[in-house]
């Protein structure tokens, strides 16, 4: 009987034990934990970009008539002044010789008017004449002079009319692609203008932020000449996914937002001497954030209660404490920039925060830095 009492109270005593075993499992958990210390990340966003070239003029003629000569291939690199189309001189230069001879028959009927008026004048002074004829003269002379003024004109108009004929490129650039052909009727009421030249030793990549995202700049950098200034160099990326070998500056900021969308338009200039962007192209444009100095915790180590972010935090009794935060809108789909509600030195639990319950015991296995 006495050995029968022994074993049920060992075994009263193992089961005690096994319980309470149980029981500090329970309680503790053995968690990946780290100290929150301040470093620097950059963090890339890429918007859809439209490439337009430093200058693209719409060449359209500003006289009608023929083409009767294209000077330039299509695609060709021009020079300013080149000439690109020829349209017919004929009809101009007939005009220009009809206003040089109605110039010359204007300045013959001032000279007349002139020894008309002066020999009045002399007539008066004898009192040959009376004032009206003398007057009269005097008047035939300023009509005279005014109609050789009218002639003159002209003559000049003849004569730009006959510099239109030959149409030349205003800037160095690329010639675009032309739907006319010699023999085509042209005037400068075309809608499709005859050929578009673009300059694209430089090119002007235009890309769109949230007004929330430019404000965001402008509240980093102070104000936006400096967000101007200091934004760090973008790439780009073209249509084909490669990377453009040359790095572009953003150098405006639109003044406006766009009401519809809620969008504000960035330009960013890039180089382009190997002529490999074009005028029309489209690409990405894939700005870095450069964030210095923040608090860099793994996104294992937040979980979200209706759209707000917490991570828990170690006390010093060892318990989880939630605590909310807030981080920066972009991230690299593994970490989070916080930029609210942690402290340098902080402990935070570094993965399962979704598993963890409030005041839970978490023993610390490996404390480490992110």
């Amino acid at each position: 009987m006495k050995n029968l009492f022994f074993i049920m109270s060992i075994c009263f005593i193992g089961t005690l034990f096994s319980c309470k075993q149980r029981e500090n499992q329970n309680n503790f958990s053995d968690y990946k934990t780290m100290t929150v210390k301040k470093e620097s990340r950059t963090l890339y966003s890429n918007y859809t970009a439209v490439i337009s070239g430093r200058q693209s003029v719409e060449i359209r003629p500003q006289v009608s008539g023929v083409i009767t000569k294209i000077c330039i291939e299509e695609g060709a690199k021009v020079s300013k002044g080149q000439v690109l189309f020829v349209i017919d001189q004929i009809p101009y230069e007939a005009a220009l010789q009809t206003a040089l001879a109605n110039v010359k028959s204007a300045e013959a009927k001032v000279a007349t008017a002139r020894l008309t008026a002066d020999s009045k004048e002399e007539l008066y002074a004898e009192n040959v004449v009376s004032d009206f004829d003398r007057q009269t003269a005097q008047n035939s002379l300023f009509e005279a002079e005014a109609a050789l003024l009218q002639a003159r004109a002209d003559e000049v108009n003849a004569r730009n009319n006959l510099s239109y004929t030959v149409i030349k490129s205003p800037v160095d650039g690329v010639a675009g692609m032309s739907s006319y052909r010699v023999g085509s009727l042209v005037s400068s009421s075309i809608t499709t203008p005859l050929l578009t030249v673009s300059d694209d030793e430089e090119v002007s990549v235009y890309f769109s932020m949230t007004e929330n995202q430019v404000l965001s700049l402008v509240r980093q950098y102070g104000t936006l000449e400096n967000a101007l200034e200091e934004m760090p160099e973008v790439e780009l990326q073209l249509s084909d996914g490669e990377m453009y070998m040359h790095k572009g500056k953003v150098k405006a900021i639109s003044g406006t937002t766009n009401t519809e969308t809620g969008a504000i338009t960035l330009k960013a200039v890039f180089p382009n001497k190997e002529g490999m962007l074009r005028n029309g192209s489209t690409g990405t444009v894939v700005y870095p954030y450069v964030k210095e100095n923040v608090f860099i915790i793994p996104q294992d180590a937040t979980f979200e209660i209706q759209d707000k972010t917490y991570a828990y935090k170690v006390n010093n009794e060892g318990k989880a404490e939630s605590v909310q935060i807030s981080v920066f809108p972009l991230n690299n789909g593994r970490e989070y920039i916080v930029e609210n509600g942690l402290s340098e030195n902080d402990v935070i639990v570094a993965e399962g925060a979704g598993l963890i319950q409030e005041n839970m015991q978490i023993t610390m296995p490996m404390t480490t830095n992110n």
